[in-house]
């Protein structure tokens, strides 16, 4: 059965966001504090509160379920974690250090081995190596990727990412803060004129369209939840590099080295947080949420602190 716990709403999460606010005054996850909040689960003066909802001064009632319950996903090679799986596919919780599929001179895990080391067949569509694979995460970002399993979910998935029409949402650290608070970043995307392993914004790129939402401000940098309407390679950290307001930990974009070294961070602070879309075989959606990894998750502490 669940627990009501009744908080007053503190003057510092004021004004705040109802899932950032709830996170921080219960020590929950921010997934977490969603997920009561699309429940149901926390009521404000008599008022339901949504996850997008701001918090205001009053007596927060909020009913926290008893967790006792199942244990935690299935973990397969290379730190994997399956969050959902069906006879058309799959989607994987991905770590950071783990590459989608095998390519030219990586020679670390790959979703693609993971899966197939724990006897999960892929389809039998697209190029051998990278088989079942509709969209990709890069190395050194974490979060969920959806593979297919039967070739019917192959190609509806794989054009339901060409049409747009997944759901695809992060969350990252900004250094900075972004004014406005709220907005579109549409800028082509193509090849760093200098640097072959880099991109930027250039004349003649793809079209690259990211949406953002600041979430919670600290002294030197901002929380972002940030919507895609493309998939391009590095899409997220050149946008942002070129809006001056580079990733935490992006030394490759342009990130202090120094708040990087007090953050904690060795690599750019982003994560695949949520992804939905419909399921290409039997309709209905099919939407799955992750939680922020230990080295993700540290570092934003130390910035709330």
């Amino acid at each position: 059965m669940p627990e009501t716990r009744y908080l007053p709403v503190p003057d510092a999460v004021v004004g705040e966001r109802a899932d950032a606010g709830l996170a921080r005054m219960l020590g929950l996850s921010r997934t977490k504090a969603a997920d009561l909040l699309e429940s149901g689960a926390a009521v404000l003066d008599g008022r339901v509160l949504g996850k997008s909802d701001r918090l205001s001064d009053g007596i927060l009632a909020v009913d926290i379920p008893d967790e006792r319950e199942p244990g935690p996903e299935p973990e397969i090679p290379g730190g994997l974690k399956i969050v959902h799986e069906d006879e058309d596919l799959v989607v994987v919780d991905k770590p950071v250090g783990v590459a989608a599929h095998p390519s030219p001179g990586w020679t670390g895990p790959t979703v693609v081995g993971g899966l197939a080391s724990a006897g999960v067949r892929l389809a039998e569509a697209g190029p051998p190596e990278r088989q079942g694979i509709v969209h990709r995460l890069d190395v050194g970002t974490s979060g969920l990727m959806a593979v297919a399993k039967s070739v019917p979910a192959y190609s509806a998935l794989k054009r339901a990412f060409k049409e747009r029409t997944v759901e695809k949402i992060y969350h990252a650290v900004a250094q900075g803060h972004l004014d406005p608070t709220e907005g579109t970043i549409d800028a082509p995307i193509g090849r760093h004129p200098h640097s072959d392993w880099k991109f930027a914004v250039v004349e003649g790129g793809k079209p690259s369209v990211t949406h953002y939402e600041v979430l919670e401000m600290f002294p030197a940098a901002s929380l972002l939840e940030i919507h895609l309407e493309t998939g391009r390679t590095h899409q997220i950290r050149v946008h942002m590099a070129a809006m001056k307001h580079p990733l935490a930990g992006d030394l490759t974009y342009g990130a202090d080295p120094v708040l990087a070294q007090r953050l904690g961070l060795s690599r750019q602070w982003l994560h695949a947080q949520e992804l939905a879309f419909e399921h290409p075989t039997r309709g209905g959606e099919v939407r799955v949420r992750s939680e922020y990894p230990d080295d993700l998750a540290s570092a934003l502490e130390t910035l709330r602190g």
